[in-house]
Parts: C-alpha cells; sequence; structure tokens
C-alpha cells in the first residue's frame, strides 16, 4: 500500500485499491515519504471509513491524538469485545477515541458530566457497564485522571450502539427513561424505597420492561380481558389501583396507548406485591 499522506509520525493515509484508508502504528512514518510503501507487518491498526468527510475528520482526531491514548483506546475496545464475544467495527474505534479525549480535557477543567441513564444502564447493559467501569480504571491507572461512575455510562453506551446500531439504541434509551419514570410513579405514591436485591423487585421490572415493550409498539397485553378478576383486585388492592391509574396517564400521554383491563390487573397484582413488602419492611425498622 502506497502512502498518500503523512498525518505525523504514527498515523498515515494509504491507498488500498481504489480507496485510502487510514493506518496506524508508533512511528510507522519514521523517515517515510509519501508514495512509499507500507507493509502489512508494519501496521497495527487500519481505520476503513465509507466517506470522504469521516476519512477528513477522523484523520484530524488521530493526528492530533496522544500515542497513549489510541492505545488505551484499543485496550478498552479488545476487552469490550472479548466481554460480548463481538467483533467491534472501526467507527467504534474512533468515536471512542473522540470521547474520550474530549472526556479528558473536559476533566483538566473539573468539567463532569452527569448521566440520566445510571440505574437503567447498570441494570440493563450489566456486561456493557463493566466495559466502561474497566475503561474508567484503566484511564487512571495509565493517565491519571478519575473520572465519577456517569463516564462509565457513557462509555458503555458506545458498545450497545454497536450491538443495536443507532436507532435501536434511540429505542433502548427512550424505554429506560420510561421504565425510571414508571418506577418514580410507584416510589412516589407509596413513599417507598425499593430493595433492587429481592425477588419481587426483580419480578416488577422483568413485568414492566415488557410492558413497556409492549405499550410502545402500541400492542397491550389483551387475553383474558376477566372484567370479574380485575374488579376484584381493585376492590382489595385499591391503592395499587391509584397508583396504575397514574401510569396509565403516563402511558396514555407518551405512547397514546390505553390499558388493557389483562394489563392492569397485571400491573396492579406486580405493584401491589412489591409495595406491600416494603411499606411492611418499613413498619418494623
Amino acid at each position: 500500500m502506497k502512502i498518500s499522506q503523512i498525518l505525523n509520525n504514527n498515523v498515515v493515509i494509504v491507498k488500498r485499491g481504489m480507496n485510502e484508508i487510514i493506518v496506524y502504528a508508533k512511528g510507522i512514518a519514521f523517515r517515510k515519504k509519501v508514495g512509499q510503501v507500507i507493509y502489512e507487518n508494519e501496521i497495527e491498526k487500519t481505520y476503513v471509513l465509507d466517506s470522504n468527510d469521516m476519512l477528513e475528520h477522523f484523520s484530524y482526531l488521530l493526528s492530533h491524538s496522544e500515542p497513549n491514548h489510541i492505545t488505551l483506546v484499543n485496550q478498552i475496545i479488545k476487552y469490550g469485545e472479548d466481554k460480548l464475544g463481538k467483533k467491534s467495527n472501526d467507527y467504534l474505534n474512533l468515536t471512542l477515541l473522540d470521547h474520550i479525549e474530549f472526556a479528558l480535557k473536559r476533566a483538566q477543567k473539573g468539567q463532569f458530566i452527569r448521566s440520566p441513564l445510571t440505574w437503567e444502564v447498570k441494570r440493563f447493559y450489566p456486561k456493557h457497564f463493566q466495559i466502561g467501569i474497566y475503561a474508567l480504571d484503566l484511564i487512571k491507572e495509565q493517565i491519571g485522571s478519575e473520572f465519577p461512575v456517569d463516564e462509565a455510562v457513557s462509555i458503555a453506551l458506545h458498545f450497545v450502539n454497536m450491538e443495536e446500531g443507532k436507532s435501536n439504541l434511540d429505542e433502548a434509551i427512550h424505554s429506560m427513561e420510561t421504565l425510571k419514570d414508571i418506577i418514580s410513579i410507584i416510589h412516589y405514591h407509596f413513599q417507598i424505597t425499593f430493595d433492587e436485591n429481592s425477588l419481587d423487585y426483580m419480578r416488577l421490572m422483568t413485568h414492566l420492561q415488557y410492558f413497556i415493550q409492549r405499550v410502545s409498539s402500541n400492542s397491550p397485553y389483551s387475553v383474558i380481558g376477566d372484567e370479574v378478576l380485575n374488579q376484584q383486585i381493585k376492590t382489595l388492592y385499591s391503592n395499587a389501583y391509584d397508583c396504575v391509574q397514574k401510569i396509565r396517564i403516563y402511558v396514555q400521554k407518551k405512547y397514546n396507548c390505553n390499558l388493557t383491563i389483562d394489563e392492569e390487573t397485571y400491573l396492579m397484582l406486580h405493584i401491589h406485591r412489591i409495595s406491600d413488602k416494603q411499606t411492611l419492611k418499613g413498619e418494623e425498622k
């Protein structure tokens, strides 16, 4: 592959077939000139991009990045690939490098961004969150910069995006925000703090995940439609019923979807189970 452009001592653009690609290795351009050949065994990392705009943007990024930052990102990517059992694409390397470079500049000024999705990502994407924590540990060890846990969430979402794609990531974030809102409705209605390790809490979370999938696609669960059972549950668990009505209003506004009798019944049962046990625990203290 012949050198088209030397960006710095470690980064060059080469011609491969009809396309230009970016290649990286420490000292790869040392004593080299445009037109000379770069061999595969000299290259540490290759970046293949699908547009000239991307090539220009990431060429600038790589040529202005510290070599140890690029190596660090490669280590994080390798850990993430092993953790998830999936190969990444070149865009992940570059977007993550861009993110970390900017985060390090913010850290120097004491500027740290709080993530509204910390709880949700820890709960729904534990492997991805662990990758984020690994990245923060590596940054601290190799560069000396410390970040709050929120930054692990931002890094984790890069790997979620890698697996699910942009549109699915947007849907996942939207669903996580909805889940957080519904949990908040239950929390404030009953004035309780949940035991997140309890079986009832995990059951509620699982039910809500599928519930949100159904209402977001406007296909709420409706099989039995048992009005007698629904009325019995309303009478027995009136407080849970009141809470579900708040969730009903929220869902109607956000998704323009009305709850069926079956959805209402199951929500009341799950909410009563967890609220009743949490209330009893509170009274015992």
